[in-house]
């Protein structure tokens, strides 16, 4: 009887120090700030802008939550232990040198640790939220994420001297989402195709169902003002890394 009892009590010993374990790291997480965004009818893309852009559409989305800021370097070392960033100054600063990849396995355990089901946004929910959803009338008008001067509201090229900034030290977009416009790209959850937006997918489109690179929204602290515009796709590997790219949360 002893010979059985001493396994079942190492099993419990374990499971207990595990649950301990992840209630500490839980209550040691700063704080993710969520953001709630109405869904509803807007134009994604831009017909003036580079041609996988084009054509601009309407598109209806249901209602979703998208992170205030960029996941941050603090964030990042709460969940997986390690800073993988160029620029390790300010904990506050987003996290980058991460991969498609590393974001979802950061979700996975992130998810786990909380209990929540964060995700990481589609590039249609990631554009809307952008260009500040139903909140802005004219939201097939919006260059920037925000209504004033690019550099009120943004990190880039002419103002971030060749480095990321700490989140949310420029002024918000309309639903008080902060560095959407400029700091670091943002991976989004869709596969990249040039030509996906010709299918005109218009309910809570996924993006393609498969392909090479990822979409990645958004410009960076090394764009040039035109490159940072609401509308901007490009594309990257998932196990692509840069000092330029980060993302943002969503559920």
């Amino acid at each position: 009887m002893k010979k059985f009892l001493l396994p079942v009590v190492l099993l419990l010993s374990l499971q207990s120090a595990i649950g301990q374990e992840q209630k500490a790291a839980k209550s040691e997480l700063p704080g993710i700030d969520m953001v709630y965004v109405k869904g509803g009818k807007f134009d994604l893309g831009d017909d003036s802008e580079a041609m996988d852009r084009r054509p601009a559409h309407t598109v209806m989305l249901k209602d979703f939550t998208i992170g205030k800021y960029e996941v941050t370097e603090e964030q990042w070392v709460a969940v997986m232990g390690k800073n993988p960033s160029s620029y390790t100054y300010c904990n506050t600063c987003p996290v980058t040198n991460v991969s498609f990849n590393d974001a979802i396995a950061f979700i996975n355990k992130l998810n786990t640790l909380t209990g929540k089901h964060y995700r990481l946004p589609t590039e249609a929910e990631w554009e809307f939220a952008a260009r500040g959803g139903v909140l802005e009338n004219k939201t097939h008008m919006k260059k920037h994420a925000g209504k004033r001067l690019l550099q009120t509201i943004a990190w880039y090229e002419g103002n971030a001297k060749d480095h990321p900034h700490p989140t949310g030290h420029k002024k918000a977009n309309e639903l008080g989402i902060c560095d959407m416009t400029g700091n670091v790209e943002e991976w989004c959850n869709d596969w990249y195709s040039k030509d996906y937006f010709t299918h005109k997918d218009v309910s809570n489109p996924q993006g393609p169902d498969g392909g090479i690179s990822k979409v990645v929204r958004g410009g960076s602290w090394n764009s040039e003002a035109q490159d940072v515009s609401v509308t901007r796709r490009a594309a990257y590997l998932p196990d692509a890394k840069s000092i330029y790219l980060g993302f943002r949360l969503a559920e």
